[in-house]
């Protein structure tokens, strides 16, 4: 909602991935689908602001990809994970940290199961992180605000608020 009601003021980057495609994602798209060889070049050159492995996969926002975002006269929304937030604080980037949750683990559970596109395995190490992700999120001083997306036009207005 934020993108579609404000299009001119916020960029999205794409980030690569490791993962294979899920129906109707594309390449450039929705990631940069790469291989694990050329994941690790890219990791070993410093190409990334930020990069996690996640159920097996690995993730990265590179560099260059926030920095078209910024070439446009666009804010850069990052939608990353715990191990991504943590590297970015450690990077020069001037950000502002904003932790999305939804009102319960056992809602993300639900919304994991319904979706249909992951083995239970992969289900189960979601929700292993989630956990720890949950009580990193509720700390304060991690996040400079927190929406709990619950119905979609609340969450969305919590966030434009913040934002603006």
């Amino acid at each position: 909602m934020l993108f579609r009601k404000h299009p001119s003021a916020f960029g999205f980057s794409v980030s690569h991935t490791t993962r294979l495609p899920r129906p109707g994602e594309k390449d450039g798209v929705a990631y940069h689908f790469v291989t694990n060889e050329r994941m690790q070049e890219l990791i070993n050159q410093g190409y990334f602001l930020e990069h996690a492995m996640f159920s097996g996969n690995h993730y990265g926002t590179s560099k260059g990809a926030v920095q078209d975002v910024i070439d446009c006269d666009k804010v850069c929304i990052l939608d990353i994970d715990l191990q991504g937030v943590k590297r970015v604080r450690e990077s020069d980037l001037k950000a502002r940290y904003v932790f999305v949750r939804p009102n319960s683990l056992s809602t993300l559970e639900e919304r994991l199961r319904g979706r249909g596109t992951e083995t239970e395995d992969a289900i189960e190490k979601r929700l292993a992180r989630a956990r720890d992700e949950w009580s990193y999120g509720m700390d304060p001083s991690n996040f400079d605000h927190v929406v709990v997306n619950d119905q979609l036009d609340k969450a969305y207005a919590d966030l434009r608020d913040y934002i603006f």
